[in-house]
């Protein structure tokens, strides 16, 4: 029985690593996690502008989950699938827009039934409130113009 050529290398990709569970990696973390220097993620963050970690306070590169994912992606395009840099980017680039073109194509009812919920509030304020909430609700606002009058 013959193996397709394919099968060779399916087997051979090494599984992605697990992804801690935490807000932000710094440097070192995700450099561990990906198998590369720090200096490499350094230079990625020039060449790829959606990978931009945030920096601390006192200067530190804080990557989130989704940076990290990022490295992870760019690793394999260019090492396991031989994409240059340039390549990469473009790759990249085409199916972040790709994505953004099939978020848009979503059904228009999705997004007026979340806009609907949004303006309508919520069971939880027509429980405090109750009944003669238009009386309260008046009360409240009455309340609050003294108080900015007393503010001024």
């Amino acid at each position: 029985m013959s193996t397709p050529e394919n099968a060779a290398d399916v087997s051979a990709a090494p599984a992605p690593p697990e992804i801690p569970d935490k807000l932000y990696f710094r440097i070192g973390d995700v450099a561990r996690l990906a198998g590369i220097k720090p200096y490499v993620l350094r230079f990625w963050e020039t060449e790829f502008p959606a990978l931009g970690p945030k920096k601390s306070g006192s200067g530190h590169r804080l990557y989130r989950r989704k940076d990290v994912e990022m490295v992870l992606e760019i690793k394999r395009l260019l090492y396991d699938q031989r994409f240059t840099i340039e390549g990469a980017r473009k790759f990249l680039e085409a199916r972040a827009k790709a994505d953004l073109a099939a978020a848009a194509a979503k059904p228009p009812k999705r997004r007026a039934a979340k806009a609907a919920a949004a303006v309508m509030p919520s069971k939880g304020q027509a429980d405090l409130f109750g009944e003669g909430s238009s009386e309260k609700l008046e009360e409240v606002r009455k309340e609050l113009r003294e108080i900015l009058e007393l503010l001024r």
